[in-house]
């Protein structure tokens, strides 16, 4: 018999796997919904219910915070600011951003622009490109719209051991910063920590 369990922030939900000669795990590749509970949980990665877990609750506490509606133009204008992983693994931050970019984007109250970015790295290039290429056709200088707010965050983990028994924490946070005077109007973090011996599938 083997435990595995996942601590949520400071909420405890225990999950017990029992493995044997019989076991009813499948063998073959299968379909499982990605927000389901049959989703495989390991130790050394950031699974998908990690960035899900993360993301709703970061969106959640973005809307509920009332900063959005202080925009003065409806729906606000936001670029994408440096995400820096200081975890163990070569993650894709988008992993996470893009679930809150979609839920921002939805909720009607953030649009995101994909022509601006870090060191002039816009996300998608073409459409710069074609700005820039109807401003030089119609002999005008482009206009940039600058972003009235930037998203920025910070990926941490910690590890420990007792034993054979492992735990990690995964640290996801995010600042909302207004460009016009620097300053974050909102902040917030969201931690999941998992422990046992092994992987396993389920939480």
């Amino acid at each position: 018999m083997k435990s595995f369990r996942i601590l949520a922030g400071t909420a405890v939900v225990p999950a017990l796997f029992f493995l044997s000669g019989c076991d009813t795990a499948p063998t073959e590749a299968r379909y499982v919904a990605s927000d389901s509970t049959n989703t495989i949980v390991s130790l050394d990665q950031i699974n998908i219910q990690d960035w899900n877990n993360a993301a709703e609750k970061m969106v959640a506490s973005l809307l509920s915070s009332g900063v959005l509606e202080r925009a003065p133009q409806q729906p606000a204008l936001m670029a994408i600011s440096r995400i820096v992983n200081n975890t163990q693994q070569q993650i894709d931050t988008d992993s996470l951003v893009k679930k809150i970019r979609v839920a921002l984007n939805q909720s009607g109250k953030i649009v995101t622009t994909t022509t601006m970015g870090l060191g002039g790295n816009a996300e998608d290039p073409m459409a710069k490109e074609a700005a820039q290429m109807n401003a030089m056709l119609n002999g005008e200088k482009q206009k940039t719209t600058l972003p009235y707010y930037t998203l920025s965050g910070k990926l941490l983990e910690d590890r420990a051991r007792a034993g054979s028994t492992r735990q990690v924490t995964y640290t996801f946070q995010l600042s909302l910063t207004t460009v016009k005077d620097g300053i974050a109007v909102w902040e917030n973090e969201s931690q999941i920590t998992k422990q046992g011996k092994r992987p396993s599938v389920g939480f």
